[in-house]
């Protein structure tokens, strides 16, 4: 319990007393028009998914055989290797901002593939800005390794759809790409 009284205008000092005001927290009116839309989001232990818009019909210029059906944001928090998935019916594009950091894991599980079982691994961000295609049949995943949240936004072609009979979001053991592949490189 404070012992302190609670102080009145002319406890402040004159030079800050007539610049004091009180914020205005009341509803604000809107223009004719103009919606704000909260968007869903969902959170679990290694960060959080925020799904941006979708769309009807889009073709992305630098992929012209891609159409684009929905936009994602997702936030890895340091520390956090979310790994592997693929898809059987849909390619994406990802970008991680140049003012983050990313290490990103790929491998070709497609069986007819020339380059079956070959495995990439690259940092995205970084003070580059780059879009990568994804194949479906490609695994992927990604993992921050550093000390700040990291994100990615990504286009796919093909719609989210939660109902487990229905969805293409299948997954391989984290591990798949090998013990030490999320690891930074010593050395």
């Amino acid at each position: 319990m404070s012992t302190q009284q609670p102080l009145r205008a002319e406890d402040i000092a004159p030079e800050f007393r007539q610049q004091i005001f009180k914020q205005d927290y009341s509803k604000k009116p809107t223009i004719d028009g103009v919606r704000i839309v909260d968007l869903p989001s969902f959170s679990d232990d290694g960060g959080y998914f925020l799904e941006l818009t979708r769309f009807v019909t889009g073709h992305p210029t630098a992929f012209p055989d891609f159409e684009l059906k929905q936009m994602n944001y997702s936030e890895m928090d340091p520390g956090v290797v979310k790994a592997a998935h693929l898809h059987f019916q849909q390619e994406d594009i990802w970008f991680v901002p140049p003012t983050q950091k990313l290490l990103i894991g790929l491998m070709d599980c497609r069986d007819t593939s020339p380059t079956k079982g070959m495995k990439m691994r690259f940092v995205m961000g970084a003070k580059k800005a780059k879009l990568l295609y994804i194949p479906r049949g490609v695994a992927h995943g990604a993992a921050n390794l550093w000390q700040r949240p990291a994100a990615i936004i990504y286009f796919v072609n093909n719609v989210f759809d939660a109902d487990p009979e229905k969805t293409d979001e299948h997954r391989l053991p984290w591990d798949v790409f090998g013990a030490d592949f999320w690891e930074i490189q010593k050395g």
